[in-house]
C-alpha cells in the first residue's frame, strides 16, 4: 500500500502534479537556515518576487517625474488602479466595471452599507453569521445604531447549528424566511473565516432577495481561494482585502463589487472626487456625477504604492487562472485532511467541512484537550519552522496555498504534529 506518510510519496505527489508549484516566484520566510513551511496565506500572503520591481517602478517615477507621473510614461498614476480592473474582474467572475481596488475592507464595508443599508422602521434588521469577523460586527453594528436603530434587537446573529460550528443551508434559509419582513440586509461570508467553511453566495443572495432584502458579502477568505461568480450570482454588493490570498502585502488596499444593476443606482452614498466621473473631474465643478459603475464609489485617488504589489500577484493568478488553482488547491487539502485522518484524529478534529465544496484551502483543526495543549502544539510547530495560525481558544488553522505550498509541506507539518504528539 502507498505510505501517505513518507516523503518519497510527497515528493512524487509534488513532481506528477497537473499544476507545478509557483514557489519559486515568492519569497519564503527561512527558519533555521531552512524554508519555512507556511500555512498562513489566510492571514497574509507571501511577497511575490515581482512586487518588488512594480514597486521600484512607482518609486523611480516618482524621482524622476514627480508630479507628472500622473500622466506620462508607462503605468501613469491618473489610470493606475485601472491596471488591476480586469484582472480582478477574472478573478472574481465580475464584469470590469463591477469592481475597483480602493480603500480597506472595512472602510469600503462602510460604504457599501451607506447606500445598501436603507433601514426603515419596518425593515431595521441586518443578519450576519453568529461570530463574525469582529471588524465586520463592529461596522454593522455602528451602522444599524447610527441609524438610531438598536443592534440589540436589529443585529440578528445566527448561531451554527452542525458540529465545528459550521452551518446548514437549511438553517440559513430558515433564518432568512423567519426575519424576512424585517431584514434590510443579509451580510455573509463567502468562507468562514474561523471555521474554514463556504457558502453558496448564489443561493443565499436569492433567498434574501426574495423577501426584499439586500445581499452583501464578505469575501476575505474568499477571493484567490475558490472560483467566484460575483456577477452571475447576483448579490448586490462585496468586499474583500487583497493581503491573504492575492499576496499583496500586510494593509494592502481592497476590493470591492458593486452588481452592474447598481452602475447607475441613484441610492444615497458617501461621495468623492475620484468617483466622479473621468471627462468631467478637473473642471472642479460643485456638482457630483458619479461614474457608472464600482469606480463611481471610490472617494481619493488611490494609494499607488500600495497598488503596485497587488499588480505583481494578479499576474501569477492571471497566468494560471482560478480553476487550476482551486484544482491544486482541493488536492493539497485532501492530501491534509487524508494524513489528520491517518494516524493523528488522537490529536487533531477537523471542524471545517468534510465536504471540498464547502472548503477552501483552509482546515480549522480543534486540537484535543483544549487551549493548554493546543497552544503547547502550536509553539512546537512554530519552534520547527512551521507556521499555522492561532485562533482561541483551541483552533489551529492550516492552509495550503496552492501557489507556493507543496504536498512535502503539508507532510512536513503532519510529521511536526505526530512527532509531538507521540514524545
Amino acid at each position: 500500500m502507498t505510505d501517505l506518510y513518507s516523503e518519497h510519496h510527497a515528493l512524487a505527489l509534488d513532481a506528477a502534479d497537473p499544476l507545478p508549484t509557483l514557489r519559486d516566484e515568492f519569497l519564503l520566510p527561512r527558519h533555521g537556515g531552512a524554508e519555512q513551511a507556511y500555512f498562513c496565506g489566510n492571514s497574509l500572503g507571501l511577497q511575490p518576487r515581482g512586487a518588488r520591481a512594480h514597486v521600484e517602478e512607482v518609486l523611480d517615477k516618482w524621482a524622476h517625474e514627480a508630479v507628472e507621473g500622473h500622466f506620462t510614461g508607462q503605468a501613469q498614476w491618473m489610470p493606475y488602479h485601472q491596471l488591476v480592473r480586469e484582472p480582478l474582474a477574472r478573478l472574481v467572475g465580475a464584469q470590469p466595471s463591477e469592481v475597483v481596488a480602493m480603500n480597506s475592507l472595512t472602510a469600503n464595508l462602510h460604504l457599501m452599507m451607506v447606500s445598501f443599508y436603507r433601514p426603515t422602521r419596518e425593515r431595521p434588521a441586518i443578519l450576519i453569521e453568529a461570530g463574525a469577523f469582529p471588524s465586520d460586527r463592529h461596522a454593522v453594528a455602528s451602522q444599524i445604531g447610527f441609524h438610531g436603530f438598536d443592534p440589540a434587537t436589529d443585529l440578528i446573529e445566527l448561531e451554527p447549528d452542525l458540529p465545528g460550528g459550521t452551518y446548514s443551508m437549511a438553517a440559513i434559509e430558515a433564518a432568512i424566511a423567519e426575519h424576512g419582513q424585517r431584514l434590510a440586509l443579509v451580510l455573509w461570508p463567502g468562507i468562514q473565516y474561523r471555521s474554514g467553511q463556504a457558502f453558496d453566495l448564489r443561493a443565499i443572495a436569492r433567498l434574501a432577495q426574495a423577501q426584499g432584502a439586500v445581499c452583501g458579502f464578505d469575501l476575505a477568505h474568499a477571493v484567490g481561494n475558490i472560483e467566484l461568480a460575483l456577477h452571475d450570482s447576483g448579490v448586490d454588493f462585496a468586499v474583500w482585502c487583497h493581503y491573504k490570498y492575492l499576496n499583496a502585502g500586510p494593509g494592502a488596499v481592497a476590493g470591492c463589487f458593486v452588481h452592474e444593476r447598481h452602475a447607475r443606482s441613484e441610492r444615497p452614498r458617501f461621495a468623492g472626487w475620484w468617483g466622479h466621473e473621468a471627462a468631467t473631474r478637473f473642471r472642479m465643478g460643485p456638482q457630483f456625477v458619479p461614474t457608472p459603475g464600482a469606480e463611481g464609489w471610490q472617494l481619493s485617488n488611490p494609494p499607488i504604492l500600495g497598488l503596485a504589489p497587488l499588480r505583481a500577484s494578479l499576474d501569477l493568478f492571471d497566468r494560471v487562472g482560478m480553476p487550476a488553482l482551486r484544482a491544486k488547491s482541493l488536492r493539497l487539502t485532501g492530501y491534509l485532511e487524508a494524513l489528520i485522518r491517518g494516524r493523528l484524529s488522537e490529536t487533531l478534529q477537523i471542524a471545517t467541512p468534510d465536504d471540498p465544496a464547502q472548503r477552501g484551502c483552509q482546515l480549522s483543526l480543534r486540537v484535543v484537550g483544549g487551549r493548554e495543549r493546543g497552544r503547547a502544539l502550536f509553539d512546537h510547530l512554530a519552534a520547527n519552522g512551521v507556521l499555522g495560525d492561532w485562533r482561541e481558544p483551541d483552533v489551529i488553522r492550516i492552509s495550503p496555498a496552492p501557489l507556493y505550498n507543496t504536498h512535502a509541506d503539508v507532510l512536513r507539518f503532519a510529521q511536526t504534529v505526530e512527532r509531538w504528539a507521540t514524545a
